[in-house]
């Protein structure tokens, strides 16, 4: 600790205090920026970056397997094999490829699923199983059309595959939701709770409950309102932009007023 020139004792701050604080200003003031972005230009940067994402982590993790392909050998062009024994071939490469090969395969999964999960969050409103399920599938036959998984038929390959993936994340989803059930006295906080969610500020969920505001007040939410519970800037332009845009919120403000 240091000693102000009044004799103050000043605690020096932690830097990586700091730096997690910098981080999700930043990130707070790129949810609020995409928000305000064309469903185009959102669909668009949401699947790349999600892409970028997903060819660092197949990048990394074909580097693991790297020596696991090598013991699939390559079969002459004219060898005789039959449909079935190609396929099989065929996917146990693409599930040993290279960093390349894995990178590629998990920026088509990641960038598909963040791609189709973004366009029917912003159409509908609401990300529930349907929504989840939909992009899997789009994501399970895309990533079957490009690693070249399957028989000759590819079409019907990648219509299984997308089944396959929706029905693993249709799961895995309805098991998050059960599992991620509110308690009985948080009924309350049941539509805040969806709309911290949303805007990645779960962590402010605490704040609402010590001010009361439940889900009847979000048509009132104000500015200082959210100041007096100790909300930061950013995630208050986030949340008073999405009552904004919310037609059932917005409606219930206008009546009141």
């Amino acid at each position: 600790m240091e000693q102000g020139k009044r004799g103050i004792m000043v605690v020096p701050q932690n830097p990586l205090e700091q730096l997690q604080a910098r981080f999700k200003e930043l990130e707070n003031g790129f949810r609020l920026w995409l928000s305000k972005q064309s469903l185009p230009v959102e669909a668009a940067v949401v699947t790349t970056t999600s892409a970028a994402q997903g060819a660092a982590i197949g990048a990394f993790m074909g580097t693991l397997t790297a020596d696991g392909s090598s013991a699939f050998p390559t079969p002459p062009p004219n060898a005789a094999l039959n449909p079935q024994a190609m396929a099989s071939l065929k996917q146990a490469q693409a599930l040993a490829g290279g960093p390349l090969v894995q990178a590629r395969n998990f920026a088509v999964m990641t960038g598909v699923n963040a791609g189709i999960s973004c366009v029917l969050k912003r159409l509908r409103g609401k990300e529930d199983v349907q929504s989840s399920m939909a992009a899997a599938f789009g994501s399970g036959a895309m990533f079957s059309l490009v690693s070249g998984m399957g028989g000759p038929n590819q079409a019907a390959n990648a219509v299984t595959s997308g089944l396959f993936f929706a029905l693993v994340q249709g799961g895995l989803f309805q098991i998050g939701q059960k599992f991620s059930q509110p308690p009985a006295e948080d009924i309350h906080y049941a539509k805040t709770r969806h709309m911290l969610h949303n805007l990645g500020l779960q962590s402010y969920e605490k704040n609402f409950k010590k001010g009361m505001l439940t889900d009847n007040t979000l048509p009132l939410l104000t500015d200082s309102a959210l100041r007096d519970v100790r909300i930061p800037p950013g995630p208050r332009l986030l949340i008073l932009d999405h009552i904004q845009r919310n037609q059932d919120l917005k409606e219930k403000r206008g009546s009141r007023n």
